[in-house]
């Protein structure tokens, strides 16, 4: 698809987000739920949309919140639930919404010292940490977060004990509990007025910044780059780790610059990604410009990194490659963490997703190691990380994490502060930057190029190709090579991908239907070249067209 002129530049002020209205919307809007659109609907990372469209609304938070309750009750979880948000414009008031429901019920409920802004992965961390070692009155949590979509979004994402992002059965429970009391009119709703709630008994704070940073050693090594005084340069994009990375600085004496400490709803600061819109993703080259361009004229840092606004992602500048494509930094931590983590289990395995590199796959050849291939959503890997079966996972839109040192678990939600830090150890240790380390990885294993497309597709074509099966695709031969397998169901746990992925002895391509707009979406890799690569992306529109269209 065709780039925005505006793509890479600064955004300009009719860009930006009317804050206002986007509040007076969210407290006005009520949903019609004979509008698909403004139904709760969970995705892979939770329920997510705008009040200028009606599909974040307080009624949607309310109805969620209390379908939450509903949840916990039915499930005996009587715990503590930890309560985060990031720092999208729509996340204070659905926050206070989410307490007066959740207060009203008399669920303990875990705030954030001095009200601060709370990443996914210190809550999954607060979590497994209150859970460690019991049996009964577990913990679990809600991340009030749209992640790195643009300023006008909200999102609402629970975690259940187990830490990571809920499963699609949790989240279908809560979904249909959710539009079944918004139908209501919302009879069914517990709730009590945001003061009486911040006063109750049941409300309390938590310092969810010091209990993550303290643990930081058990998961990177410190000392080594303390030692060889990696020069570390950081980009929080105006995200909810904000406040974590000066206290990391000082915690572990690390020579580490915070280049943007601003928090500002319309993310003025932000270049626009792609389309022209305003969106927080440090793994896309447009939005992380100002990043881009720093480090490229200034050479006092080795390396820097980004993080996405409620820090579950990375993206990770290099001397020697600029900003590293996902899936080559995923590799080379994998990679590297495998053979630096003596500690780890013999069994521990790899997880990716099925739309990430085939480079992970013969990276964990290489390295005697199972993987673990799950569809789309970091949600599959989280009892995986819980139980101690998964060393590190990753997907291919810059998530991921890994076990502690000593191989226990660290979060079973993705990461992206860990995720960035350790490409200061993997410098410290190796004496390389990723870059070189994925080029020599490239070298031995094949250099994938990767690409994407997006293809019309009705309603009815959509719901067929989220069902389809390997024998509705009528073809034996991908871009002049031999099919080698077809799947429909991920081979890593047998879950449905919701599509269908072809491999080939040097090439793949997946296709799944979008969640939002009437396309389907094309993700496919060669190991030959561009040429080829160009190929399979046209082999596979024409196949799965064909199968659409039967």
């Amino acid at each position: 698809m065709k780039n925005s002129p505006y793509a890479g530049k600064l955004a300009t002020s009719a860009m930006l987000v009317d804050v206002p209205k986007l509040i007076a919307d969210y407290y006005a809007g009520i949903p019609d739920l004979a509008v698909p659109a403004q139904r709760v609907m969970f995705g892979t990372s939770g329920h997510r949309g705008s009040s200028l469209e009606r599909s974040f609304n307080e009624w949607h938070i309310l109805a969620i919140s209390q379908a939450v309750c509903d949840y916990r009750a039915w499930q005996g979880i009587n715990g503590p639930l930890f309560l985060g948000l990031d720092t999208h414009a729509l996340s204070i008031p659905a926050s206070a919404s989410a307490l007066e429901v959740l207060a009203a019920n008399g669920v303990d409920v875990m705030l954030a010292h001095n009200d601060e802004f709370t990443p996914t992965p210190a809550i999954s961390l607060a979590i497994l940490t209150y859970n460690r070692g019991r049996r009964s009155g577990l913990a679990d949590g809600v991340v009030i977060t749209p992640s790195h979509n643009p300023p006008d979004a909200g999102g609402f994402k629970y975690n259940p004990p187990n830490g990571g992002a809920a499963d699609t059965q949790v989240t279908a429970w809560i979904e249909a509990r959710a539009n079944a009391l918004i139908t209501s009119g919302l009879n069914g709703v517990k709730r009590m007025p945001h003061e009486q709630a911040m006063r109750a008994s049941t409300t309390h704070r938590y310092d969810y910044l010091n209990a993550y940073v303290d643990e930081l050693d058990q998961v990177i090594d410190m000392t080594a780059i303390r030692a060889e005084s990696i020069r570390m340069a950081v980009d929080p994009l105006g995200g909810a780790g904000v406040h974590y990375w000066g206290r990391i600085a000082e915690r572990y004496r690390l020579d580490l610059t915070v280049l943007n400490t601003q928090v500002d709803p319309t993310f003025r600061f932000m270049s626009v990604d792609w389309d022209g819109k305003i969106r927080m993703d440090p793994s896309s080259p447009f939005a992380m410009q100002s990043l881009l361009s720093r480090f490229e004229h200034d050479h006092s840092y080795d390396i820097a990194f980004a993080c996405d606004t409620d820090h579950d992602r990375h993206g990770i500048v290099t001397k020697s490659a600029g900003l590293l494509p996902t899936n080559h930094y995923l590799a080379v931590a994998i990679d590297y963490l495998f053979q630096h983590r003596p500690l780890w289990s013999s069994e521990m395995s790899i997880g990716k997703t099925v739309v990430s590199s085939e480079i992970i796959n013969r990276v964990g050849s290489k390295l005697d190691r199972r993987v673990l291939e799950v569809p789309a959503g970091f949600k599959w890997f989280a009892e995986g990380l819980h139980d101690g079966i998964l060393g590190f996972c990753g997907e291919e839109s810059a998530g991921a994490t890994f076990s502690r040192i000593d191989g226990t678990v660290w979060t079973s939600d993705k990461d992206g502060i860990t995720a960035a830090l350790l490409s200061a150890e993997i410098t410290a240790r190796t004496g390389m930057d990723p870059g070189e380390i994925y080029a020599k990885l490239a070298s031995e294993l094949g250099a994938p190029v990767g690409g994407r497309i997006d293809a019309v597709a009705t309603p009815v074509q959509k719901k067929k190709l989220s069902n389809i099966s390997a024998q509705q695709l009528q073809c034996g031969e991908l871009a002049g090579e031999q099919i080698q397998h077809i799947f429909t169901n991920a081979p890593g746990n047998n879950a449905a991908i919701g599509g269908v992925k072809v491999v080939t002895a040097n090439g793949w391509f997946a296709a799944r239907p979008s969640g939002t707009e009437d396309i389907y979406k094309i993700y496919a890799e060669s190991f030959r070249d561009e040429e080829h690569l160009q190929r399979i992306l046209l082999d596979a529109q024409a196949i799965v067209d064909l199968a659409l269209n039967a």
